[in-house]
């Protein structure tokens, strides 16, 4: 039984919600353009790819309701006007066939748009997918992996994950950052979306894209094809910064690990746990003798925001948990846990914690 006014006041609250909703989003947007954030919006770029994908999707969005408007008002039109009327006798009104115009008329203007809109697509992916690459130009080769990111900075000499460091692009000087998109296992997919579009990442196929950031900020990114369990925890952050403090950021990770440990201190007697367990025959650590390839490399592990891809953040807590059972934050990532003693464990992650 439903109680009197009960649809009135539910009305009410569906339309409360709906005009909340309307009046966020433009504040929203216009919001965005001047404060680099970690929004996932398609609709605040902030890099020149980016921007080109958006003012096209605009245009197709205004042609598409230039259409909806002229076909909707036609067809309310004819429902109005030819709508049965009380003296209607039934019988059918006379035919009428052959109009040249008509005909015309909705033959060409369809191809005409059709054509249009082919032509500004194929502008924008020409200047996206064919830009020249400048000689101040950052290289950075992207491996995907299930279910994490590999960043190799080949001309720095360096490899990190998970967290893409790049400078802020001058519009005036642009430095725009070329990525060659490789696959370790399975298709991914690379996607930033207030930086660019979404770009594959394929098996033996290797791919391109870039980006050049106009604005300092923290964007984040996601896997955006199925690649398995954990598909959806392979997120990825891109930290666009000032090119002074990119510098600063490529000389810290050009440094090895730390080698004057004390000796006989906990975290000394982590490496040697760390150097001779099953750890290094997945994981890297520039300066031990750890040289492995299928995990993240962990030579600056403590200079990142996030572990597990973003899985959680990088705290000491969160990193004790990770190493004994990686499942608890991401089932299906792969890491088996090491089944460490208690000791170990304890040398173990006060090692890792000195790898900034």
């Amino acid at each position: 039984m439903q109680v009197p006014g009960s649809a009135n006041s539910n009305m009410r609250r569906t339309l409360q919600t709906l005009f909340v909703f309307l009046s966020a989003v433009p504040a929203s947007l216009a919001a965005a353009p001047g404060q680099p954030s970690s929004s996932t919006s398609v609709f605040s770029p902030a890099s020149t790819p980016a921007d080109s994908i958006f003012r096209l999707s605009l245009f197709v969005y205004l042609v598409t309701a230039v259409i909806f408007v002229v076909v909707g008002g036609l067809l309310v039109y004819a429902a109005v006007k030819f709508r049965r009327r009380r003296d209607d006798d039934g019988r059918e009104p006379p035919q009428v066939y052959g109009s040249n115009q008509l005909e015309l008329a909705w033959t060409v203007i369809p191809v005409l748009i059709v054509v249009v809109l082919f032509l500004t697509t194929a502008r924008v992916i020409h200047e996206v997918q064919d830009a020249r690459q400048p000689r101040n130009a950052i290289q950075v080769t992207v491996v995907g992996h299930q279910f994490w990111w590999e960043f190799q900075y080949t001309q720095y000499g360096f490899v990190t994950a998970n967290e893409l460091h790049v400078p802020v692009s001058d519009p005036k000087e642009p430095t725009p950052t070329f990525l060659t998109l490789l696959s370790a296992d399975t298709d991914h997919a690379f996607w930033v979306p207030r930086l660019a579009g979404k770009t594959d990442l394929i098996p033996n196929h290797p791919n391109t894209m870039w980006i050049d950031p106009h604005q300092t900020g923290v964007y984040l990114g996601q896997c955006a094809q199925y690649c398995g369990t954990q598909h959806a925890k392979m997120l990825l952050r891109v930290y666009v910064q000032p090119r002074a403090d990119f510098d600063r950021w490529v000389q810290a990770q050009q440094q090895p690990v730390a080698a004057n440990l004390p000796a006989g201190s906990s975290e000394a007697e982590g490496r040697h746990v760390f150097e001779t367990t099953a750890c290094i025959n997945c994981h890297a650590a520039k300066g031990t003798v750890a040289n492995g390839r299928f995990g993240p490399d962990l030579t600056h592990l403590m200079s990142r925001d996030t572990i597990g891809a973003g899985a959680a953040t990088n705290t000491p807590q969160n990193l004790r948990l990770w190493i004994a059972d990686p499942d608890v934050f991401k089932p299906g990532s792969l890491m088996p846990a090491m089944n460490l003693t208690g000791p170990e464990f304890d040398r173990l992650n006060d090692y890792l914690l000195t790898l900034h």
